[in-house]
C-alpha cells in the first residue's frame, strides 16, 4: 500500500539496512514530510541529489569497462542516454517503488505514485541511501543487480522520440506534435530543422540531415527541459 514502508522491501531488493531511517527517508516524498513534521525523518530530496552523482559514477564505471576503446565524448553521451528518466522509471517499475513511496494526501490523489519524475528521483534516492548505509560496494552491488541491465535495455529499445512520447502519455490529457520548420541546402545535402511542441508550446528544436534526425534532436532537447514535466 502506497504510503507505508513495506517491511519486506529490504529483502526484495537484496539489501538489509543497518539504518532503517535511511530507507524511510529514501521512500518519503516532501509532501508526506510536510504533513508529518513531528514524526518524519525528512524527504528524499537530499538523497536524490547524492544518488544522482552515485548513479553517474557507477554508470561511468560500467561504460568505461564495457567499452574500452570508446572516446570520452561518446561515453558521456551514452551515459546520458542510459540514465534518463524513462530508464529510471523502468527500474522503479521493476522494484514496484510506486507501492512503497510515502506521499502526502494531495500528491497521492494526483497520482504521484506513478509520476515519472517522482519514480526516477526515488531510484536515485534509494541508491544514495544504500551508498550511505553500506558504502560503495553495497551501492555497486545494487546497481549491478537492479539498475544496470534495465537501463541498458531501456536505452537500446527506446529512442528519444519514443521516450518523450512515453513521458507525455503518462500525463493524462497532454499532447505532443512535431513540425518541420525549415528545409535548406542542395538536394544531396539538405539540412532539416524540426521542432516539438507539448500542449502547443515549443519545447525543443533540432537540426539534422533528415527530418527523422531533426525530430530526434528536438525530442532530446525537450527531454532535457524538465520544467514542463
Amino acid at each position: 500500500m502506497t504510503g507505508t514502508i513495506n517491511i519486506n522491501f529490504g529483502a526484495r531488493i537484496g539489501y538489509t539496512f543497518q539504518s532503517p531511517a535511511l530507507l524511510e527517508m529514501a521512500l518519503t516524498h516532501s509532501s508526506h514530510a510536510n504533513e508529518h513534521r513531528r514524526s518524519s525523518q525528512g524527504s528524499y530530496e537530499r538523497l536524490e541529489f547524492l544518488g544522482d552523482a552515485v548513479l553517474g559514477m557507477l554508470t561511468a564505471e560500467y561504460l568505461y569497462q564495457a567499452h574500452p576503446t570508446m572516446p570520452e565524448g561518446e561515453l558521456t553521451k551514452l551515459r546520458s542516454q542510459l540514465i534518463c528518466e524513462p530508464s529510471l522509471c523502468a527500474v522503479a517499475k521493476s522494484l514496484e517503488l510506486g507501492k512503497v513511496i510515502r506521499l502526502g494526501k494531495g500528491e497521492l490523489s494526483a497520482g504521484g505514485q506513478t509520476r515519472p519524475s517522482v519514480l526516477a528521483d526515488v531510484v536515485e534516492a534509494l541508491l544514495a541511501a544504500i551508498y550511505l548505509d553500506g558504502g560503495v560496494v553495497a551501492a555497486r552491488d545494487f546497481y549491478q543487480q537492479h539498475i544496470c541491465d534495465i537501463v541498458v535495455k531501456a536505452s537500446a529499445f527506446n529512442d528519444y522520440k519514443t521516450q518523450l512520447q512515453e513521458i507525455v502519455q503518462r500525463q493524462q490529457g497532454r499532447k505532443i506534435a512535431y513540425s518541420l520548420d525549415s528545409e535548406t541546402g542542395p538536394e544531396h545535402a539538405k539540412t532539416f530543422t524540426a521542432s516539438v511542441a507539448i500542449d502547443d508550446i515549443k519545447r525543443g528544436t533540432g537540426n539534422g540531415h533528415s527530418r527523422k534526425e531533426a525530430e530526434q534532436k528536438a525530442a532530446e532537447m525537450a527531454m532535457g527541459d524538465k520544467t514542463w514535466y
